[in-house]
């Protein structure tokens, strides 16, 4: 690994662990009368998640290149669409983030990168990373796991 390559992995990586944090932090379900579930990592299968692109807290989505974290799916602008993927590394369950410079998916702790459809560039890992169906109605974006 080349130098530039290490500087690349050291920023990504304090990236993802100072907005992570504020990120999940600010993640609020449609209806704020439910109390949050508890992060997992994967959500229920079967269930919706639903997010008000119109919050300031949705609203980075409206833009290309951008990512969110929630309930442990990554959701991507691509600037052509928005594509939901399990957050988890498939090789040993680190948190992916997304690299906008790159278009691909990275995990910090062993260097497996992603595709935007969730298949595997680059190892350890083998196993590609779950996709789930986004929909979008106005400013709904609905989640479906």
């Amino acid at each position: 690994m080349n130098r530039r390559d290490v500087i690349q992995k050291f920023l990504l990586g304090g990236t993802v662990l100072v907005i992570v944090p504020s990120v999940l932090e600010s993640c609020t379900k449609s209806n704020a009368t439910e109390p949050s579930p508890a992060i997992s990592t994967s959500p229920s299968t079967g269930s919706a998640i639903n997010l008000d692109l119109s919050l300031t807290e949705n609203s980075s989505l409206n833009s290309a290149g951008s990512s969110k974290l929630v309930q442990n799916i990554l959701i991507i602008n691509t600037g052509t669409k928005i594509v939901a993927l399990s957050a988890i590394c498939t090789h040993q369950g680190c948190t992916v983030g997304y690299n906008p410079g790159a278009k691909d998916i990275e995990c910090p702790c062993h260097g497996s990168t992603y595709s935007l459809s969730g298949s595997v560039i680059n190892g350890p890992a083998i196993s590609p990373l779950r996709s789930y169906t986004v929909s979008q109605t106005g400013n709904l974006l609905t989640i479906t796991t």
